[in-house]
């Protein structure tokens, strides 16, 4: 660990949500970097939450695996417990888990009056209710500490609207109202909570089917509307997350950072 490392994170126990793939792998691969005490990758699928964690162990930094739901505050309540016993109280969180939900596919294909509101939980269960379990588990070890951070990944979806999204849409504009609440709350314990607001990031893949994908009509089309012509990498998400996480942003909360390429700038 270099001594003027600007993203020291100090020695904190980290949770990431969500962390068994792309951007929250990227973002747990990448705490673990910058002097974590300790890594819990969650995933809803236990081997993919595992084979992080050993990724994460072979580097040489503290690591478990906790598989859970963010929508079942019981689950979250014994993986604190856990993380407890194995790797220490966790002062960081990044309630990075989202989309559909477990096992869910975001394909936005109607408009609201002709969805089917059977399907608004499972939009609401993760991104929303996911990230108030998620909060109050892990709030009162950040208390109990007088320090810790809490970045949730929101949408720009939630920030300037997108049509056939809008029951995800509205639960994302709903994590980050609370992370703005929740801001003003913990400052007096020195936790700050921040938002990361993505556009269109692509899944982590081949450099061969990338290019396939950047070449086609669609993905033209859609890049036309970003100011950098370029999907986002889950390495712009870790970079920042852990901008956020570090001890550098000590005077930073209550804000929303729109990582974007330019798609939809900050007002």
């Amino acid at each position: 660990m270099d001594s003027n490392d600007l993203l020291d994170l100090g020695g904190q126990v980290a949770v990431v949500t969500g962390a068994g793939q792309n951007a929250g792998r990227a973002i747990a691969m990448e705490l673990a970097r910058h002097n974590a005490g300790g890594i819990a990758i969650n995933d809803f699928v236990a081997e993919r939450a595992e084979a992080v964690a050993a990724e994460i162990s072979a580097l040489g930094v503290p690591a478990m695996a906790v598989p859970f739901d963010v929508g079942d505050l019981d689950a979250i309540k014994a993986a604190d417990a856990a993380i407890k016993d194995k790797l220490g109280a966790a002062t960081i969180l990044v309630n990075n888990a989202g989309m559909a939900g477990p096992g869910g596919s975001l394909r936005p294909t109607q408009n609201f009056w002709e969805e089917d509101p059977a399907n608004w939980d499972r939009y609401l269960r993760t991104n929303l209710y996911g990230v108030y379990n998620c909060c109050f588990g892990f709030i009162p070890n950040m208390v109990e500490a007088r320090r810790g951070r809490i970045v949730t990944i929101v949408s720009d979806s939630g920030r300037v609207g997108e049509p056939k999204m809008a029951v995800y849409a509205s639960a994302k504009a709903g994590a980050q109202g609370f992370v703005k609440s929740i801001a003003k709350e913990l400052g007096r314990y020195n936790v700050t909570c921040n938002a990361v607001s993505l556009s269109s990031l692509m899944p982590d893949m081949p450099a061969e089917q990338l290019a396939e994908i950047m070449r086609s009509d669609q993905a033209k089309a859609q890049l036309s509307r970003y100011t950098i012509r370029r999907y986002g990498k889950s390495s712009d998400v870790a970079a920042l997350v852990t901008f956020l996480c570090s001890q550098s942003a000590e005077w930073i909360t209550g804000q929303t950072y729109p990582l974007n390429g330019g798609y939809a700038p900050s007002m």
